[in-house]
């Protein structure tokens, strides 16, 4: 009989077989039509690799994928060996615990999520895929703003779900800008750095200051102040940036280590980024038929990355209970110490 604790591995494991048995079918059946974005087979794909007419359209960068199913399934593994272990939940990536679970999960979805949209270069599979990145990537800033917002999980979930929710059923309706003219995937991540900010550098003053980092991290990815000054109406998310410090009613709970696995996550998504600048049919990189495709390398080192933060995120420490180990030590005084008898002489 299974150890129970290894019974969401094999729930991912599963889920995986019945992606994989549909994924073959589809790619089978020719798929069906594509979108109207995608190039024809025998052309060079957005993606520069040369776009095939058998099961996989991309086929290097649909197999770079499998970085976050082995990313994530390793993550299975290690929180189903804290729950074997019975290690302490000092907290919440520790063990089976649900936002854990989700976190694995939604690293393992990332895989497939790409997969079918550079398999089949279909509206299906561009959804699927953009979906599956803001399903992971709303999980960390919504996190901390539970924590700074004392949320219970009910509450973190309930935000979570109706988000992303919503995200789907917009993208399906009115595409990828929702209707809005908003990205949240990249709106996520400069609210993921400003709310991790905020929690590690907390202060009242601080808050209504943190939206301005928004800019900062925008300027990264090329969008200048000086675009948002000239089109303010397609730059009008930039308001969003104050929400962490809207929902951040109180200081963090717990601390966090920040090195090596928080720089460590931070690097490898910088240079992936980087080098998937570089993998467009437009850049003079491109080399469509080369096995070494660069949008690959950033499904790979993004699946590094994942599982960096993951480690960053377990190692988040009670501050109460911190503090209480330091009394009990700085407590024990010197007739707690057992010393040996003297010898007589």
């Amino acid at each position: 009989m299974m150890d129970r604790s290894f019974r969401p591995i094999a729930f991912a494991l599963g889920a995986l077989g019945v992606f994989a048995v549909l994924f073959v079918i589809g790619g089978a059946t020719g798929w069906w039509s594509a979108a109207e974005n995608e190039q024809g087979i025998g052309e060079i794909s957005r993606w520069c690799e040369r776009v095939g007419g058998g099961m996989l359209r991309e086929p290097i960068n649909t197999l770079g994928n499998l970085g976050f199913v082995v990313s994530g399934l390793a993550m299975f593994v290690v929180l189903a060996r804290d729950t074997r272990e019975a290690k302490p939940l000092t907290n919440r990536f520790i063990g089976n615990q649900p936002i854990a679970l989700l976190y694995a999960s939604t690293a393992v979805f990332l895989g497939p999520g790409s997969m079918v949209m550079h398999g089949s270069h279909t509206f299906f599979g561009a959804w699927i895929d953009n979906l599956s990145m803001v399903a992971y990537i709303l999980i960390p800033w919504v996190f901390n703003l539970a924590i700074l917002g004392r949320w219970r999980d009910r509450a973190f979930f309930w935000v979570y779900g109706s988000v992303l929710g919503l995200y789907a059923v917009a993208y399906w309706v009115f595409g990828s800008d929702l209707g809005i003219g908003l990205d949240l995937f990249g709106v996520s991540i400069a609210l993921w750095i400003i709310s991790e900010i905020i929690y590690r550098h907390w202060s009242g003053g601080l808050r209504w200051w943190s939206g301005l980092i928004g800019f900062a991290i925008a300027f990264t990815f090329e969008i200048t102040p000086a675009d948002m000054i000239e089109d303010p109406a397609s730059y009008w998310w930039v308001v969003l940036f104050w929400l962490p410090a809207l929902l951040s009613t109180s200081p963090p709970t717990t601390r966090r280590t920040y090195t090596p696995w928080f720089w460590a996550g931070l690097v490898s998504f910088l240079v992936a980024y980087a080098i998937w600048t570089t993998g467009t049919d437009e850049h003079s990189w491109c080399r469509p038929e080369s096995f070494i495709q660069a949008h690959a390398i950033w499904h790979l080192l993004t699946a590094v990355s994942t599982w960096c933060f993951f480690k960053f995120l377990r190692t988040d420490r009670n501050l109460a209970s911190e503090s209480r180990d330091d009394r009990d030590a700085s407590d024990e005084s010197p007739k707690q110490i057992k010393t040996r008898p003297a010898r007589r002489r």
